[in-house]
């Protein structure tokens, strides 16, 4: 019986096999940068050569809620990682933002400064805070990279 099945299929044309379906896929999730670092304090930078462009977080953007006021370092400040360079004010509360490395300030994103909200708009973007020569570049070794946040974030949550 199989080798008749077999034979008619052979002689209409037909494959055995499964039919081929081409399907495209496409994610609904952000897009995972690796060359982004985190801060135990929601700061992350992000590094192209030894310059860094250093913001907050979208979790900590949204913890803050709508930002209202932004303090920036002043170029050419020469900071060390830790240290308070910064300040960032929202309708529900303010925070201190603290520098991920150390180096010299060589930038600031003055457009936040006159529209402080472009951080809830676009944290990694448009609502960069400041870009520093790295003096340092070891130190990026003590910060979280995605998947070390990512499970930093879920910890600090179970904790709450």
């Amino acid at each position: 019986m199989a080798a008749a099945s077999f034979m008619l299929t052979r002689a209409l044309g037909l494959s055995l096999r499964a039919p081929v379906i081409a399907t495209r896929c496409f994610s609904a999730s952000a897009a995972r940068f690796t060359d982004r670092y985190y801060t135990k304090k929601h700061e992350w930078i992000s590094v192209s050569g030894k310059t860094g462009t250093v913001g907050i977080s979208d979790f900590a953007q949204e913890a803050l809620g709508d930002v209202v006021y932004v303090e920036l370092p002043e170029v050419g400040a020469t900071v060390a990682q830790g240290d308070a360079v910064g300040a960032i004010e929202s309708v529900k509360a303010a925070s201190d933002v603290y520098s991920p490395a150390s180096g010299n300030v060589t930038e600031v994103n003055s457009e936040i400064e006159d529209t402080p909200g472009l951080i809830n708009k676009s944290a990694y973007e448009k609502g960069w805070l400041y870009k520093l020569e790295l003096s340092d570049a070891d130190e990026l070794k003590s910060l979280l990279n995605e998947d070390a946040y990512e499970k930093f974030k879920l910890e600090e949550a179970h904790d709450e």
